[in-house]
C-alpha cells in the first residue's frame, strides 16, 4: 500500500540536507567524501563511531545528516519512521559539535555521544507526537504532543544520543505485524513484501536498513524478541524493573517492558547500561540498583562467559505453553480455564523447533549445559501463571500515562472523550468486551469464553 506521511513529520528539502553536509566541501571533494562516509558508516558500531570522532574524521552534524539522507532515500519504501525530527536532530548535532570545538574533554562525553538513534512511537519525546500507532492520537488540534521525555529518552539524551525521530508501530502495540492507522505499513528491510514483525518492527527495520544505529523497542508479549529475530538484530528484553517504563503509552502496564534494539551485542549492552536505573516514576524499579548486576554491561561480554552455566528448558515451552495473554479471571470455572489454556496452546512448527534446537546446540558449543527436564517447571506452573489476570487493571495504566505525559488538553480518558468527541478504545481501557485480536479473555453475557493467544 502507498505510504502517506502525517502532517507532523518534520523534514527538510533534499537540497538543504546535502547543503548542510557539503557546504564547506568543494565540488571536487563531494563525491569522494560521500563514498568515504558510505564505507565508514554502513553497519558502523558505537565503538567504531567513537573512534571516527576521536580521529576528527567526521563531525556529528555530518554523521547525522548522512543518516537523515538515508531516511529520505529509503523510508518511502520501508515505512519505518513515522516522525522524522530533522530540526531537533541537527540542533543536537550542532550543539555537540560546538562543545567539541570549544575543547570539551572526550573523557566527559556520554556513552552514546553523537550516536543517531530512533525511539518507538509509544514512547514520549518532548515536543513530538506520541501516536502509539493510533490515528486517534494524531487528530489535528488534538494530537498527543508529549510535554516531557519518557525516563529512558531523558537518559539517552543525557548520554549524548541524537534522536532522529520516532518509529512506526501497530496501534497500541497490539499486533504481531507492523501496520498502524496513524501511518501505514512497515516492511522488512531484507524483503519489503514481508513484515518485520511487531510491535517494534519500525525500530527493527530502521536499524537493519542503516537509517539509525540503534533504537528503543517495547515488549508486552513478544514485541522486541520476535521482530529482532526476523531481521537478525539484537533485541534486549530486560528483567522487569531494570529499565523504567515511565512515559511509555501502556498496552498492559503490568506486562510492558522496554529495551534497546541494535545491530550487535556490544551496542545493545552500551544502550542498556544507559537506559537502566531506578526511577521514582516507576515503582517496579525501586531497589533495582542493589538487585541487578552492576553496569557497564559490556564488562560481561566475554567469549567464555557461558562456560559452566546451566540452562533449563521446561517441557511446556516446547509443547506451546498454553498461557492466555493477560490471564484467566479467578471466577472462571476449572473447565473454562482448561479450555482457555488449550485454545492458547500453539505447538511449535518443525522448522521453529529445529531453529530452537540449533540455538541450544550453540549454547552447548559455547560451554553451557542445557537440561531438558519436566521437573524444572512442571505443567502446573503454566496453569498457575495463567490465573494471573491483568485485564481489569489496564485502565489504571492508561490514566496514569495521560495524567503525566498527556497534553494539557486531555490528561485523562474522560478529558480525551470531551476534547475529541469519542472515547478511547477498549484495548487500552479494559472493560467487559475487547475487540483486539489476541486478548486472552472476553466476557459474553455472564460466561467467560476463551480468546486466541496473542503474539504482540
Amino acid at each position: 500500500m502507498p505510504f502517506t506521511m502525517p502532517t507532523f513529520v518534520r523534514t527538510t528539502s533534499w537540497i538543504a540536507l546535502f547543503g548542510l553536509m557539503l557546504a564547506t566541501v568543494s565540488p571536487q571533494a563531494q563525491a569522494p567524501q560521500r563514498a568515504s562516509m558510505d564505507r565508514d558508516l554502513m553497519e558502523v558500531t558505537v565503538p567504531q563511531l567513537e573512534q571516527l570522532y576521536r580521529d576528527h574524521k567526521y563531525t556529528v552534524t555530518q554523521v547525522v545528516t548522512w543518516y537523515i539522507a538515508r531516511i529520505h532515500r529509503y523510508n518511502g519504501i520501508y515505512g519505518a519512521i513515522e516522525d522524522l525530527d530533522t530540526q531537533g536532530a541537527l540542533a543536537t548535532a550542532a550543539r555537540e559539535d560546538a562543545d567539541a570545538k570549544a575543547g570539551g574533554s572526550e573523557g566527559t562525553r556520554g556513552a552514546l555521544w553523537g550516536v543517531p538513534i530512533v525511539i518507538k512511537e509509544n514512547t514520549s519525546v518532548r515536543g513530538l507526537v506520541t501516536s502509539d500507532g493510533w490515528k486517534g492520537y494524531t487528530i489535528p488540534g488534538h494530537a498527543l504532543i508529549a510535554p516531557r521525555d519518557a525516563t529512558v529518552v531523558a537518559k539517552l539524551r543525557a548520554a549524548g544520543a541524537v534522536i532522529l525521530g520516532k518509529t512506526n508501530m501497530p496501534d497500541f502495540a497490539a499486533s504481531d505485524t507492523n501496520r498502524s492507522t496513524a501511518y501505514g505499513r512497515t516492511g522488512n528491510a531484507y524483503d519489503v513484501r514481508f513484515s518485520p514483525g511487531g510491535s517494534s518492527g519500525g525500530t527493527v527495520t530502521t536499524v537493519t536498513a542503516n537509517m539509525a544505529m540503534l533504537g528503543t523497542g517495547t515488549d508486552t508479549g513478544n514485541s522486541i524478541r520476535m521482530p529482532a529475530a526476523t531481521s537478525a538484530v539484537v533485541g534486549v528484553f530486560p528483567t522487569r524493573g531494570l529499565v523504567s517504563i515511565a512515559g511509555i503509552a501502556p498496552l498492559d502496564w503490568q506486562l510492558d517492558n522496554t529495551g534497546p534494539i541494535a545491530r550487535d551485542v556490544t551496542d545493545a549492552a552500551i544502550a542498556l547500561t544507559v537506559m537502566a536505573g531506578e526511577d521514582p516514576m516507576d515503582p517496579a524499579t525501586a531497589g533495582s540498583a542493589k538487585k541487578a548486576q552492576p553496569g557497564p554491561y559490556t564488562q560481561y561480554l566475554k567469549r567464555d562467559a557461558l562456560k559452566g552455566r546451566r540452562f533449563g528448558v521446561p517441557a511446556f515451552i516446547l509443547a506451546g505453553a498454553g498461557i492466555p495473554f493477560q490471564g484467566i479471571p479467578a471466577d472462571a470455572s476449572a473447565a473454562a480455564a482448561a479450555a482457555a489454556r488449550k485454545d492458547a496452546r500453539i505447538a511449535l512448527r518443525p522448522e521453529t523447533r529445529a531453529a530452537f534446537m540449533k540455538a541450544v546446540e550453540a549454547l552447548r558449543a559455547a560451554g553451557a549445559t542445557v537440561v531438558f527436564d519436566d521437573a524444572i517447571l512442571p505443567d502446573r506452573f503454566a496453569e498457575t501463571v495463567s490465573r494471573v489476570f491483568t485485564l481489569p487493571f489496564i485502565r489504571e495504566g492508561t490514566e496514569n500515562f495521560l495524567a503525566h505525559y498527556g497534553p494539557a488538553q486531555y490528561q485523562s480518558a474522560e478529558a480525551y472523550e470531551r476534547a475529541v468527541g469519542s472515547p478511547l478504545p477498549p484495548v487500552i481501557m479494559g472493560g467487559p468486551t475487547r475487540a483486539r485480536r489476541g486478548t486472552g479473555w472476553r466476557r459474553r453475557g455472564s460466561k467467560a469464553a476463551p480468546r486466541p493467544r496473542p503474539t504482540c
